[in-house]
């Protein structure tokens, strides 16, 4: 279930991992069989076809805005955080997308087949209210689609941001007016885009902080600092950045002094320093840092590191913070750590590692890995600079087994998997060196299992996706966590 397969020749299309191509195909069953259910094949029933794809649509849009939601309650269901979902939204996105292509197809097939004959031309037919209005809405949704793909969506991301709520506003008001019986599930979906929106995004989980820009040595990335004191939590209100965070959650950021474009924007960013010390809320204070490498030579990024070098200083708006504890939870139930990163994958890393071997949890109850291992791949050479060498040197004082390998650029792509498979296999070999059961019990210093967190190119995340299923398959307890946005 864990093994993902190989890119799609020709098409160079990613594939999920076998378990959530199967959920996905599950859902996509579900769906062909109320398309489908009692349907007789003949074009006598093409339009009762076409209407049942039209309804497919709107009983499926609340599932669409749901899972699109950064702020559901389907994390408090399954554990899972929006990102690690946002595989589901697309799917279910396209799926509708292809639902309302079938009922568009299905209702102008039905007038050439039919209603011309019957003398009714063609633009008095599309020009009718409820056709006029219902191809509205499936213009607007198509273009949702389309801004969606990958290609535009890593080329002109602010575009698609934009675009995507536009068309979503769109497409809601013409679907309301296109047929009554579609009113329910826009309702719902207009309540859950408004309340992730506006309620939480733009109001209790968001705060404003003055902010510190400060260009590495590589002239190429961007460190944005900001600190404050932290507030005591509440019950009743959701928590954002002013009450902290946790390790290896993300926010989103939002800086209006770069444009009047840029005011309602905001923009994902793993969270790159550790989370604040469990002491008492009065003693509790959150240094917080951005690792930003632009990403094009457009866009936002790219904008505020131009900023930065004539304004050092900015207020910024922080929306979140965002994640699962799902990571951090595995290692810490380990009894081996290992994590393995690539390039600005290392702030994924750093505040997993400051949490798990920070010598504080030798005087608390939490538990802690045996062994905790970074293996860290960089580009170049100035990438290394991204982590100063006092903070790895602390790491390691605390018990971190480094390994940095020499920049791509200069020796090539390293194999990963190898290294990954030679440190299983010593672990064990520990294991059974020191009679500890291969697939033990847990104890004071943790589990006999080791727990694998990944983040990088999506190449780098198969490989290790599939090694670990290879141990898996072995007999050898073995989990793995990827870190990584699902845009």
């Amino acid at each position: 279930m864990l093994y993902q397969p190989a890119r799609i020749p020709g098409v160079n299309r990613t594939l999920p991992t076998i378990a959530t191509s199967l959920l996905i195909l599950s859902w996509i069953g579900l769906v062909l069989f109320y398309n489908f259910h009692h349907m007789p094949l003949s074009f006598v029933y093409l339009f009762v076809f076409a209407d049942r794809c039209g309804i497919l649509f709107v009983a499926n849009l609340p599932l669409l805005y749901l899972l699109a939601a950064k702020n559901q309650p389907l994390q408090f269901l399954t554990g899972y955080s929006y990102e690690s979902l946002n595989i589901l939204h697309r799917r279910v996105g396209e799926v509708m997308c292809l639902e309302a292509f079938f009922h568009f197809l299905g209702m102008i097939s039905t007038w050439y087949g039919l209603l011309r004959h019957l003398g009714l031309p063609l633009a008095r037919f599309l020009f009718n209210r409820v056709v006029l209005l219902g191809l509205a809405a499936f213009i607007a949704y198509e273009g949702i689609y389309l801004t969606s793909l990958g290609s535009f969506r890593q080329r002109w991301y602010e575009l698609f941001l934009a675009l995507h709520i536009v068309f979503q506003v769109i497409g809601l008001v013409f679907l309301w007016f296109h047929h009554h019986t579609s009113r329910p599930y826009v309702s719902i979906s207009l309540a859950i885009f408004l309340a992730d929106r506006l309620l939480y995004r733009l109001w209790l989980r968001s705060s404003t902080h003055p902010a510190t820009l400060s260009i590495l040595e590589d002239e190429e990335t961007l460190l944005l600092s900001a600190n404050w004191q932290v507030a005591p939590k509440t019950c009743l209100a959701p928590h954002n950045m002013r009450h902290g965070w946790q390790p290896n959650q993300h926010i989103f950021l939002t800086v209006p002094a770069l444009s009047r474009q840029h005011v309602l924007q905001s923009h994902p960013f793993t969270i790159f320093s550790a989370a604040p010390t469990a002491a008492a809320d009065a003693d509790k204070h959150a240094w917080l840092s951005l690792l930003i490498r632009p990403q094009s030579h457009q866009g936002f990024t790219q904008q505020l590191l131009a900023h930065a070098r004539t304004h050092p200083q900015t207020r910024i708006r922080l929306d979140g913070p965002y994640g699962s504890p799902h990571a951090l939870a595995m290692l810490q139930a380990s009894s081996t750590a290992i994590l393995i990163v690539a390039g600005s994958g290392i702030a994924v890393a750093f505040p997993l590692l400051h949490s798990l071997i920070h010598p504080r949890h030798s005087s608390t109850k939490a538990p802690r890995p045996r062994n905790v291992k970074l293996l860290w791949v960089t580009r170049a050479p100035t990438h290394r600079l991204w982590l100063p060498d006092s903070k790895l040197q602390e790491l390691e004082d605390w018990g971190l087994d480094l390994l940095i390998c020499p920049p791509t650029l200069l020796a090539g792509r390293p194999h990963v998997p190898g290294l990954l498979e030679q440190w299983l296999c010593c672990e064990h070999q520990h294991q059974q060196h020191s009679g500890m059961p291969a697939f033990g019990t847990s104890s004071d210093l943790g589990s006999s299992t080791t727990g694998v967190v990944v983040s990088g190119p999506e190449d780098l995340v198969r490989d290790v996706r599939n090694l670990v299923a290879r141990q898996l398959w072995q007999g050898r307890d073995v989990r793995v966590r990827v870190e990584k946005f699902g845009w």
